[in-house]
């Protein structure tokens, strides 16, 4: 059966969700099957997770091919009136797996989806005086500076321990009149959090072109003027203030040079989106050009702030 004359929209009132756990070498062919025979999603997680046997895989290069979750819990999406067992029984059958997995099914009440999700998203306060506040909810502090931000296609809401970081050293060491250069700026929080703190001059970068266009569409929302482009129409030579990168460790290590080089003399660079463990390579990275240091580490996760005081070549 093909996935699209097995899927139709539902107007019932529940779902059938089946649920049960499969060797890693027959999910990626079990998930297509399941897709096909009409499964609405399939949902793939580590069943060793909160474990000593978990394996926690990061995307982010360089790309470890062998890494993989030895057992995985997958969980299914079905119609109501779906027979699981014979939905699970005939995926099998199509890539020669045998017996069927142990399964357990539930019915899942309808609901409203979008109120339900908008439930997740609570204001999110940073400090006395900054908050991140969804369009859906009133500011808590009319008084404070309050971002506001929705979940979207790109990263940057504000609940991360990353961007969390980087806002509270924003917040705490903005004077006013900064130029500002946000790399990798995904939902583009962190450049409107510098407008809205006195940045006069804030640029922010991507190469996700829906990046681009999610934090202009942000910027407007909190009426701030911010010059949004991907990286090869950044100016040429141009330095900053402050240099903002919350991406991951090891593009930021590759980026050293050229991050480095944006900085002018007695500005900042903060880095952030690196594990704790990763914190040394990455200030190892930038040594040439910016002694770093680590500052907020919380949840696991470490950013990196120095001031560049040395321009010269290397």
């Amino acid at each position: 059966m093909s996935a699209g004359s097995g899927f139709r929209p539902s107007d019932s009132q529940v779902w059938l969700a089946l649920t049960f756990q499969l060797s890693s070498e027959f999910v990626e062919q079990i998930s297509d099957a399941l897709l096909e025979l009409g499964a609405l999603s399939v949902e793939l997680t580590d069943a060793h997770a909160g474990c000593a046997l978990e394996v926690p895989l990061f995307a982010e290069p360089p790309w470890n091919s062998d890494a993989h979750w030895s057992l995985a819990q997958v969980r299914v999406l079905l119609e109501h009136d779906s027979n699981g067992a014979q939905v699970l029984r005939s995926a099998c059958q199509a890539v020669g797996l045998d017996p069927i997995p142990e399964h357990a099914s539930e019915k899942i009440p309808d609901r409203d989806w979008v109120r339900a999700t908008q439930a997740q998203f609570a204001p999110v306060r940073v400090s006395e005086r900054l908050w991140i506040v969804p369009s859906w909810h009133e500011p808590p502090c009319a008084q404070a500076i309050n971002l506001r931000l929705d979940p979207g296609l790109a990263f940057g809401t504000g609940s991360h321990p990353t961007t969390w970081q980087c806002l509270r050293w924003l917040d705490a060491n903005m004077r006013g009149g900064e130029s500002v250069l946000d790399y990798g700026c995904g939902s583009g929080i962190l450049a409107i959090a510098a407008a809205k703190l006195g940045a006069t001059q804030t640029l922010g970068t991507d190469i996700d072109p829906q990046a681009l266009v999610t934090a202009h569409d942000n910027a407007v929302s909190n009426g701030v003027e911010i010059a949004w482009v991907p990286p090869e129409d950044l100016p040429a030579h141009a330095t900053y203030d402050i240099v903002l990168a919350n991406i991951l460790a090891n593009p930021l290590r590759a980026l050293a040079p050229l991050l480095s080089s944006r900085v002018r003399s007695g500005g900042y660079l903060v880095l952030a989106g690196i594990l704790d463990r990763q914190a040394v390579e990455v200030v190892d990275s930038y040594a040439p050009w910016v002694e770093l240091a680590a500052f907020e580490p919380h949840a696991g996760w470490t950013s990196l702030v120095g001031q560049r005081t040395r321009v010269d070549e290397h």
